[in-house]
C-alpha cells in the first residue's frame, strides 16, 4: 500500500508539474512523460522492424516456392510473357474505358433504383401492401439469381425475342443486367439505413408540421444515407469488378480485349494484364472506403455528427 501511495503521489506531482508548466509562458513536459513518449516511439520502431522482417521473409519463401516448382518455366512462358504483355497493355487500356463508363452510368442507376425500391419496402399503411410485396419479391429474386445467369438471360435472351424498338446492343443490355442485380443489393443497404433511424425522429418531424414525405426527405433519408456510406462504397467496388462480365455478350471491354489476344496466341498473359489493371483501379476505391469507414467510426466514438 505504501508503494502504491508513493507512485500515486509521484504521478500526481508529474501531472501538477505539467499543469503548472502549461499555465506558464511555455509548456514543459515532465521527465516521466518524456520517458513514456520515448518508450512508445521505441515500441513503435520495434513493431515496424518486426513487421518488415516478417513480410520480407514471407515474400522470399513464396518466391522460392514458386520459382522452384517443376512447372514454373512453362507457367512463366504461358502467363508472364513480356512480349504478349506489351501487346496487351494498350488494347486492354482501350477496353477499360468501356468498363469505366459502365461503372459511372450503372452506379448512378443502381443508386436511384435501389433508393426507390428501399422506399417502397418501407412505406407504411395497408394501401401500399402490393408495392411492398413487389419490392420484396424483386430484391429476393435478383439477390438470389447469380449475376452471370442474369447477364446471359438479358444479353442473349432479349435479342432472341426480336422486340420492336428494344436495343440489342450488348453494352446496354449488359449494363441493364448489372443494374437489375446490384440495385437489389443496394436497396437492402438503403432499407437497413432507413430502418435504423429511430421512430422518434419521424415523430419529431411530424410534430413540427412536416408531412410524411417531407419527414422522409429532410429527416430520415439524409441520416440513413450517411450511415450507409461504407457498405454503399463496397458495393461500388464490386460493381467495378463485375463490369468485366459484359464481355460475355461480345462487348469489347478490358476482359474481351485480353480474350481476343489469348484466342489468337494461346498465351494467357493478357488475362494477367487485364487482372492487374482491374486491381490497380480497385485498390484506390478500397482504400477510400476504408478511410471513410474509419473516419465515421472516430466520429461515432467522439459523439460527433456523421
Amino acid at each position: 500500500m505504501t508503494v502504491l501511495k508513493g507512485e500515486s503521489a509521484r504521478e500526481g506531482a508529474d501531472d501538477e508539474g505539467d499543469m503548472t508548466g502549461a499555465a506558464g509562458d511555455g509548456y514543459v513536459p515532465s521527465q516521466r512523460r518524456l520517458e513514456r513518449e520515448r518508450h512508445k516511439r521505441a515500441r513503435a520502431r520495434r513493431a515496424t522492424a518486426i513487421a518488415s522482417l516478417s513480410t520480407l521473409v514471407t515474400a522470399v519463401v513464396l518466391y522460392l516456392v514458386v520459382v522452384n516448382a517443376p512447372g514454373w518455366p512453362r507457367a512463366k512462358e504461358t502467363f508472364f510473357n513480356a512480349q504478349y504483355a506489351r501487346e496487351a497493355v494498350p488494347k486492354v487500356l482501350d477496353g477499360l474505358w468501356l468498363n469505366v463508363r459502365l461503372l459511372v452510368v450503372c452506379g448512378v442507376a443502381v443508386l436511384v433504383l435501389g433508393m426507390l425500391i428501399a422506399i417502397a419496402r418501407t412505406l407504411r399503411g395497408p394501401v401500399f401492401f402490393p408495392l411492398r410485396v413487389l419490392a420484396a419479391a424483386y430484391t429476393d429474386f435478383f439477390r438470389g439469381l447469380p449475376l452471370i445467369i442474369n447477364l446471359m438471360i438479358v444479353v442473349l435472351g432479349v435479342p432472341a425475342l426480336r422486340l420492336q424498338g428494344v436495343t440489342v446492343d450488348p453494352v446496354l443490355l449488359g449494363g441493364t443486367a448489372l443494374t437489375l442485380t446490384y440495385s437489389a443489393y443496394v436497396a437492402e443497404v438503403f432499407r437497413a439505413g432507413i430502418e435504423s433511424i429511430h421512430p422518434s425522429q419521424r415523430a419529431a418531424a411530424r410534430s413540427l408540421g412536416l408531412t410524411n414525405r417531407q419527414a422522409l426527405r429532410y429527416v430520415v433519408l439524409p441520416q440513413a444515407v450517411r450511415s450507409q456510406v461504407p457498405p454503399l462504397l463496397n458495393d461500388l467496388v464490386s460493381l467495378q469488378k463485375d463490369t468485366g462480365l459484359v464481355s460475355i455478350g461480345g462487348a469489347v471491354d478490358a476482359v474481351r480485349a485480353a480474350d481476343i489476344i489469348v484466342g489468337r496466341s494461346l498465351n494467357y498473359t493478357p488475362y494477367i494484364v487485364a487482372g492487374l489493371v482491374f486491381v490497380a483501379l480497385t485498390i484506390p476505391m478500397t482504400r477510400f472506403t476504408d478511410w471513410v469507414t474509419a473516419r465515421m467510426d472516430r466520429q461515432r466514438a467522439q459523439g460527433g455528427s456523421l
